[in-house]
């Protein structure tokens, strides 16, 4: 894997971060991070994601869960003594602080297919936190995962039935009077299996009446990289423009 741009790994209580530097960084300070999916992918050698890092000069912090799907629950191949989620927030936040002098609402999320429902999830739940997130290929149901598990599914572990994980997913931490005031999320329409959770969120969204931007009719490389990397301008682009808006936000 050849790094395209200025990538480092940092030690972030014990876990590996992969950080992106921009040449020229943004003036206002903001920071983005990203999830990765199930598969554990990196964006280092991601060209239309780092072509995007870099037009808006955005830092990049990558931090590495595992197959934990970002929850709040122990998922052992990614830590035994705190889950996904409060490595987040006791350990990421207090680094983008550190590292970067970057504070909400200066922090965007930004994930793929399971990183994508996490960064939904965590922006559901804390939107104090992360007001703006994009999601891409969010995998959602991700319970339908244990409907058909082999012998090494964390999820399997980590839940006591699909009705069990389906009561944590991202839908079901919607708020209706608390949400982030910024969200996007795509997904191919040939995504066979994770369309359907996307435009169920969509509805929901729209049914309860809060705001936000899809788009789930572009199409081209069904859940892939392929697709992901269509999407990232997009992505990108909303993640900068919903920071703008928050900066200028009178409270």
């Amino acid at each position: 894997m050849t790094a395209l741009g200025n990538w480092t790994v940092a030690n972030v209580a014990g876990h590996p971060c992969d950080l992106f530097e921009p040449r020229q960084r943004n003036p206002h300070g903001y920071v983005v991070v990203y999830l990765h999916g199930v598969h554990l992918n990196k964006l280092l050698d991601k060209e239309a994601f780092v072509e995007q890092f870099e037009q808006y000069g955005l830092p990049v912090v990558c931090p590495n869960a595992g197959r934990s799907w970002w929850t709040d629950r122990i998922c052992r191949e990614f830590d035994t003594t705190i889950s996904a989620e409060q490595y987040v927030l006791q350990r990421i936040v207090p680094f983008l602080a550190e590292r970067f002098r970057a504070e909400a609402p200066r922090i965007a999320l930004l994930g793929t297919s399971m990183g994508g429902q996490g960064a939904l999830r965590l922006a559901y739940k804390y939107p104090h936190l992360f007001p703006v997130c994009a999601a891409i290929s969010p995998a959602i149901d991700y319970q339908a995962r244990m409907e058909e598990p082999d012998e090494d599914e964390p999820l399997c572990e980590m839940y006591e039935d699909p009705e069990q994980a389906r009561q944590d997913t991202a839908l079901l931490h919607i708020h209706p009077l608390n949400w982030p005031r910024h969200q996007f999320f795509s997904c191919d329409p040939t995504d066979e299996r994770w369309f359907d959770s996307a435009d169920r969120l969509r509805m929901k969204l729209s049914s309860i009446g809060i705001p936000f931007e899809c788009d789930l009719e572009s199409t081209g490389g069904g859940h892939s990289f392929e697709y992901y990397g269509r999407m990232a301008p997009r992505a990108v682009a909303f993640l900068v423009q919903a920071l703008d808006r928050e900066r200028l936000r009178v409270l």
